[in-house]
């Protein structure tokens, strides 16, 4: 099954949805490790503004699912993301002493996405 057609079903149950998506997300210390390897003794700020990302690209890509709009809207995404999570995504890396704007942080959540299309074999996805 590919992450679309997971997303896809997911959305209809938004609910049961959200719960097993979370569960289906990479760990948030694989992601954190990846990410920002050198940041091992700041890693909860990390840590956390990495959830944080991953869970707004899960809720976005759920709510594009469930509209059965996911295709060619990668754009549209990337900016719902953006929105949902940038200035506290901001604030949490500046405390590990990282300064993220708009693009970095931008990076950061289209990495999350190809980590998420990699670890399902899927090459074509969200943000």
């Amino acid at each position: 099954m590919s992450f679309v057609s997971v997303m896809e079903t997911i959305g209809k149950g938004f609910a049961k949805g959200l719960k097993w998506a979370v569960e289906y997300a990479v760990p948030v210390e694989k992601l954190v490790g990846l990410l920002f390897p050198v940041a091992a003794p700041i890693a909860n700020e990390v840590a956390d503004a990495t959830s944080l990302i991953q869970t707004a690209v899960l809720l976005v890509e759920q709510k594009y699912a469930a509209s059965g709009a996911q295709s060619g809207t990668g754009a549209q995404k990337l900016s719902e993301v953006l929105l949902l999570t940038e200035q506290s995504v901001t604030a949490l890396l500046a405390k590990a002493g990282i300064t993220a704007d708009s693009t970095y942080i931008a990076n950061v959540v289209s990495a999350v996405v190809a980590i998420l299309n990699v670890q399902n074999g899927q090459t074509t996805v969200a943000a």
